[in-house]
């Protein structure tokens, strides 16, 4: 498996020209949203963070489909849907990014209750083909082991990645007034031959503007 990776990621790193963005995000409207939502949720249905990131994404990811399909044979193919490709860590080592299909039309709810079963799924090596074999773009997902910042490798021919860090504590000026809030820092990783730092940009603030209105996700 590593070396099958090292071999893709070899080809993604000499072959796509690639270009990164980043952008910190305040997440105290989306965790407050979050935190209230869950008082009303059994336990095994209490939403994490990751989801609504993941449907944050997802939605931004349907607004921008330049960032959505794969370079091949020289020019760009759009996806047939918003298939997002998760980063996952298998016990042992090694690393699989299977896809939650058609992931802008569905729910906060139920992008959690997807996101487990792909993770529980993906460590009992019981995917299925298509999820390994359709995502338009991956998300990686770095924030719980205490990374703040990541820049990923694209997986090619996929044209773009999204990098997600920690949730921390820091300063925050808003209306005049300075305070800490939970922020936490996206990245994108994109293919410099599909699009470009504006189109990146206003996918970055897609995501972010969708966070800070968590009661539309």
């Amino acid at each position: 498996m590593r070396a099958t990776i090292a071999a893709a990621m070899a080809r993604s790193k000499r072959e796509v020209p690639h270009y990164y963005l980043a952008n910190t995000v305040d997440l105290s409207r989306a965790l407050e949203w979050m935190h209230e939502r869950n008082r009303d949720l059994p336990l095994d249905r209490r939403l994490v963070p990751a989801a609504l990131v993941l449907r944050a994404t997802a939605l931004a990811v349907a607004a921008t489909p330049a960032l959505n399909g794969f370079w091949t044979d020289g020019a760009f193919q759009p996806g047939s849907g918003v298939h997002l490709g998760v980063a996952i860590s298998l016990r042992g080592g090694g690393l699989v990014a299977p896809a939650i299909l058609d992931a802008d039309q569905l729910s906060v709810d139920e992008l959690m209750a997807r996101l487990k079963d792909l993770v529980v799924r993906a460590r009992g090596r019981r995917l299925r083909g298509r999820e390994l074999t359709e995502p338009t773009i991956t998300i990686t997902n770095l924030g719980d082991q205490g990374v703040e910042a990541v820049f990923g490798v694209i997986h090619a021919p996929q044209v773009a990645l999204v990098g997600v860090g920690k949730v921390v504590e820091r300063p925050w000026a808003s209306g005049g007034m300075v305070g800490a809030r939970p922020v936490t820092t996206l990245t994108l990783s994109a293919d410099h031959r599909v699009t470009d730092g504006f189109t990146g940009a206003r996918f970055l603030d897609l995501i972010d503007r969708h966070l800070q209105q968590p009661e539309e996700l």
